[in-house]
């Protein structure tokens, strides 16, 4: 049998469908890129309240005038609070410091095993979802491309007679930062699923990002980082980038691939990104991509999908938890 025609309708959602993935591949993948140009001029805490606010306060605005509800109950106040603490301090705001030291393609494969974080805190914490077959074989494959990935620090330290440089220990402190950070974004996204809240998510993410831009503000100036911030073109370039096309852009198109199509295939986001921020920072960067980096690569992205598609088959995964840990402020 012949198949039918594609009407001009169907071709056009098929257009549409194409273009939201580029989007939400190449922007937010690309966002560990401009973290690391960003932090080399603004120290991360400032940049962190900077990019939230800007962005969170904007989505409000954007919020009120469509008519959307923004008024907060006191206890929501509270849970986004702290929720958006957990995912835009303890999360974004560790990213943005570990790529002072990390390169931004070697932060984006660290980041990509928050799924595995989520399933063991479910699992066996929160005695919830737990893995099974295919699900346990990622996530020992996870830690194994960790392992891959961190061998150039950890090996000065656990081989006999092999000595651990400055870089290769301020990178492996780094990369331990950035696990708390990944722990941190779980932890967060978990609180986040089981919280039933009075605002719209759209509303709710806005009040996220300006509670944790008002954290991240306070530590910035506790921390003196006015003193050391330095508002180049190329900085403030890189926050812009972040605010526009990772915050606005890529969370617009997420949302509407949410909404179209059929939730496994928008969390191919998850095994895409980490590639892109690795090539990214190759092209655009020049960071170096060894055999560690290639492998750990692979491990970890095959990782994340047997784990995610295992959750996925397990039960239904909430919008909020889907979103990446480098662009949870969307």
């Amino acid at each position: 049998m012949e198949s039918q025609a594609m009407t001009p309708r169907e071709h056009q959602h098929r257009v549409h469908v194409m273009i939201a993935f580029l989007l939400v591949y190449v922007f937010w993948g690309s966002t560990y890129l401009a973290i690391r140009i960003a932090v080399e001029h603004i120290p991360a805490a400032m940049l962190g309240a900077t990019r939230f606010l800007i962005a969170g306060v904007l989505m409000l605005i954007y919020c009120g005038l469509s008519g959307r509800k923004i008024s907060l109950r006191r206890r929501d106040a509270f849970r986004l609070a702290i929720i958006g603490v957990l995912l835009l301090s303890g999360g974004n705001v560790l990213l943005a410091y570990s790529e002072e030291y990390v390169p931004s393609g070697l932060a984006a494969l660290i980041v990509a095993v928050v799924p595995l974080w989520v399933a063991l805190i479910e699992g066996f914490i929160l005695k919830g979802d737990r893995l099974r077959g295919l699900g346990w074989v990622g996530l020992f494959l996870g830690i194994g491309g960790l392992v891959v990935l961190l061998w150039p620090q950890v090996a000065p330290v656990l081989v006999p007679g092999r000595t651990q440089g400055a870089a290769e220990s301020g990178m492996l402190f780094a990369s331990g930062v950035l696990l708390l950070g990944s722990l941190s974004w779980s932890i967060g996204s978990i609180v986040s699923r089981r919280s039933s809240l009075g605002v719209g998510p759209v509303a709710a993410t806005g009040w996220e990002m300006t509670f944790a831009g008002a954290f991240n503000l306070l530590v910035s100036l506790a921390h003196g980082d006015l003193h050391t911030v330095a508002w180049s073109w190329r900085g403030i370039g890189a926050v812009a980038y972040l605010v526009v096309f990772g915050s606005w852009v890529g969370f617009t198109a997420y949302i509407w691939l949410l909404e179209h199509v059929p939730t496994p295939k928008v969390a191919t986001y998850a095994y895409v990104n980490p590639v892109v921020a690795v090539f990214l920072g190759w092209l655009l960067l020049h960071e170096h991509v060894d055999r560690y980096i290639g492998i750990g690569a692979v491990v970890i992205v095959a990782a994340v999908a047997l784990v995610t598609s295992s959750k996925l088959k397990l039960s239904s995964a909430p919008k909020q938890e889907l979103l990446p840990a480098c662009e949870a402020e969307a």
